[in-house]
């Protein structure tokens, strides 16, 4: 059994890990910590899990001491916990790190989209992007995982079919992004505060948005073309729920039959990738994977133009963040890429 801690435990997905990590058959959370809620217990701040983690209370953390656990699970805000993580190395704790402080491999890359020089760039490369369905070869064994961005892993999904396979065209790709409120973290803003989301649907970062440079990473692992990719978010009033959109144009003819065996090829055997391609439903809904760690992902051809459009709906909170956490986890622990995370979706959501 392997010992669990939470850093930022607090916060929404800090709640997603300690919910999805109850059912988990190989690892325990032993530690929960919230600066802002230490000596409480873990129903004040999250009270759907009362009764399940009694005695649990959140602490707050001494980066000098090592929190006494197997595996660190850091979900602090990006930047809060980039000095702590870099502690933990040292230390030799396995991470998985949440936030976006190591998801880049190229340190200039956080000047141009965090606006800050990452004071470890060594440790870029030490880290595994976390992203099963594109590297569960890298993440076996790893023990410090890069968890993605709920929007580039969304836009991946949709669009790493159409890349590998060379079928569109590589320098217009165009990302657009539906994604609720619950994306920017219990701590509400301007913007982000749900009073001011409920009942809108508005663009936000439109002049480029940081996950854009993930997308743009992945991607070029799949081909050896140069890539031109273009990502704007929506802010829509649903709380939970990421609905992706890529468009690009096919470079040859191919009808939906074709385009269906290249999502299928592409998506064998990855557990929590559906296909959806019925005749009763033919595109993603966020409604279906609510509470999951499922992504649906289809395509739309448009045969006037010959545009294509790759799709994936997901949970931003659980596929987006704490339950792909944990597939990345269980893959580089050599556990059922599965464990913990077989909960269907909730319906109605």
């Amino acid at each position: 059994m392997y010992e669990a801690a939470i850093l930022g435990a607090s916060g929404y997905v800090g709640g997603e890990l300690l919910r999805l990590l109850l059912g988990h058959p190989e690892i325990r959370v032993k530690k929960a910590y919230s600066r802002r809620y230490a000596d409480k217990p873990v129903h004040y701040v999250h009270p759907h899990l009362r009764g399940f983690y009694r005695g649990l209370r959140f602490e707050r953390f001494d980066s000098e001491v090592s929190p006494d656990a197997d595996i660190v699970f850091n979900a602090l805000p990006h930047g809060e916990g980039i000095h702590i993580t870099a502690r933990l190395v040292e230390q030799g704790i396995r991470i998985v790190d949440l936030s976006a402080d190591f998801r880049l491999k190229d340190p200039e890359k956080y000047k141009v989209w965090y606006g800050f020089e990452h004071p470890y760039p060594d440790l870029l490369e030490k880290f595994v992007y976390g992203l099963p369905e594109l590297n569960s070869e890298e993440l076996r064994g790893a023990r410090l995982i890069a968890s993605p961005g709920c929007n580039a892993t969304a836009s991946i999904l949709a669009a790493a079919p159409l890349i590998k396979e060379a079928i569109i065209d590589l320098q217009t790709i165009i990302i657009d992004v539906k994604v609720g409120s619950s994306e920017a973290g219990r701590t509400p803003y301007e913007g982000s505060h749900h009073p001011e989301r409920e009942g809108t649907i508005r663009p936000y970062q439109a002049w480029g948005h940081r996950h854009l440079e993930e997308f743009l990473q992945e991607a070029r692992k799949l081909t050896s073309r140069g890539l031109r990719a273009s990502m704007i978010p929506h802010a829509v009033s649903s709380i939970r729920g990421a609905l992706a959109s890529v468009h690009s144009w096919l470079t040859r003819d191919l009808d939906e039959l074709d385009l269906w065996k290249v999502y299928a090829r592409f998506y064998r055997g990855r557990p929590f990738i559906r296909i959806v391609y019925s005749s009763t439903q033919k595109l993603p809904d966020t409604k279906n994977v609510v509470g999951s760690n499922y992504a649906d992902v289809s395509f739309a051809k448009e045969n006037y133009t010959g545009r294509v459009s790759g799709f994936t709906a997901l949970d931003n909170l659980v596929k987006g963040a704490a339950g792909q956490a944990i597939q990345a986890l269980n893959i580089s622990l050599g556990l059922r890429e599965e464990a913990g995370l077989e909960v269907p979706p909730l319906k109605p959501a």
